[in-house]
């Protein structure tokens, strides 16, 4: 049985429903890069009663992201140097259901992230950010401890797109809480600084997953340990970028992108 055959065959949980059973936006992520091929095993070792966020019909929702960075790369170096307060910004399009939020992640203590995200227009995705929401990254930032926080957001610009297709899991657990997981497929990145030929780059191959729990580990953690599987390091936006600038600092990623990331185009 294929996996997005295994996907189909889970019950189907509303947006609303998911959301209630584990909204989880404060919590600790696990990231994991596997092959299609291994994707089935996966599933196959998923506790009974997991079910898959379905909407309008479709469980494989499609995603689109740019993410923001000042000239100098702040939050890609504080990613790449592994500082103790980090922040990512992106504007996020959820391009089935509908709707496109400007999305501030900060990295504390103890491995937890904390999300917090206001609805933005469509030029908030395809452009650079207006006076709110330059204020609203401002406030989050410096709410985060980031230092030097409000020049930060003033100066943030488009740096990279995303797109993927997303199937999202929620999942039993023993305790009785409810954790949360997604599986990413179809990933693609653009450089919006290189020329328009070249900066691009697609893993058909690849699949994302990551868990969303709170202090312990949920089941599908344990469900991928028990194929042999381990959380990797990868950011989708720090590890496509370091793929995309091969002379950007990577060793936090040496290991992912020699086994997972091929050759973008025009890098060849």
């Amino acid at each position: 049985m294929t996996a997005l055959a295994t996907l189909h065959n889970l019950h189907p949980v509303s947006l609303e429903d998911l959301n209630a059973a584990a909204e989880l936006q404060t919590r600790v992520d696990r990231k994991y890069l596997l092959t299609r091929r291994d994707l089935p095993a996966v599933l196959a070792q998923l506790p009974a009663g997991t079910e898959v966020l379905e909407v309008g019909g479709e469980r494989l929702l499609r995603y689109a992201s740019r993410y923001f960075d000042t000239p100098e790369l702040d939050s890609y170096l504080g990613a790449a140097h592994g500082r103790r307060r980090r922040f990512k910004v992106r504007a996020r399009t959820y391009v089935d259901s509908g709707g496109s939020f400007l999305e501030v992640k900060t990295r504390g203590g103890r491995s937890a992230t904390v999300k917090d995200r206001v609805p933005v227009g469509d030029d908030g995705v395809r452009a650079g950010l207006d006076e709110a929401a330059v204020g609203y990254a401002a406030g989050m930032l410096a709410e985060a401890g980031i230092p030097h926080a409000e020049p930060i957001a003033q100066r943030l610009e488009p740096v990279l797109t995303t797109g993927y297709r997303r199937a999202t899991l929620l999942l039993p657990g023993d305790d009785g809480d409810a954790s949360r997981g997604t599986i990413d497929i179809d990933l693609r990145w653009r450089d919006l600084h290189a020329p328009d030929d070249t900066g691009t780059l697609t893993l058909p191959d690849a699949v994302i997953v990551e868990t969303k729990s709170g202090c312990r580990a949920g089941a599908l953690d344990r469900a991928l340990w028990r194929c042999g599987h381990r959380p990797a390091t990868v950011s989708k936006y720090a590890t496509g970028l370091a793929a995309l600038r091969p002379g950007l600092p990577r060793n936090k990623w040496h290991r992912t992108l020699q086994r997972h990331f091929s050759t973008p185009k025009g890098h060849a």
